[in-house]
């Protein structure tokens, strides 16, 4: 399937980046691939609702609407969905303070210098968030 005739899944991402200019890569349970926190919008929410929402949930971290700063939509094949594309509305918040894997996410690395060896990045991540928030 080519990524024109794709399914779509649409989703809120953060570039998470703290005061060392490194960016938070998250990997979910049962998965090899590190991307960005974030996760598909609900019916009736916006991104940035979705955004908000998925940050408790995956980090224990709160936040709110005005912390985001709006980066980009891009696109990239899914990469634990094969056959799908996914849509993401990307935004930057700055954090310092702590964060925890929860809900179905396994493990938490710094990008640059924190991420393991045999860490692969989402296509997403790779070829356009990690642009986007300029590392």
């Amino acid at each position: 399937m080519s990524v024109a005739t794709a399914a779509t899944i649409r989703i809120a991402a953060a570039a998470i980046v703290n005061r060392r200019a490194q960016m938070l890569l998250v990997r979910k349970a049962g998965t090899d691939i590190f991307m960005q926190p974030g996760g598909k919008i609900d019916a009736g929410e916006t991104a940035c609702d979705a955004l908000v929402r998925e940050l408790r949930e995956e980090l224990g971290l709160e936040t709110n609407e005005g912390a985001l700063c709006f980066l980009g939509r891009f696109s990239a094949p899914a990469a634990n969905e094969p056959g799908h594309v996914v849509e993401a509305v990307l935004y930057r918040l700055h954090h310092d303070g702590p964060v925890s894997a929860q809900a179905e996410i396994a493990e938490l690395a710094w990008y640059p210098g924190g991420l393991p060896r045999r860490a692969l990045l989402a296509p997403l991540t790779r070829d356009h968030v990690i642009p986007a928030a300029g590392l």
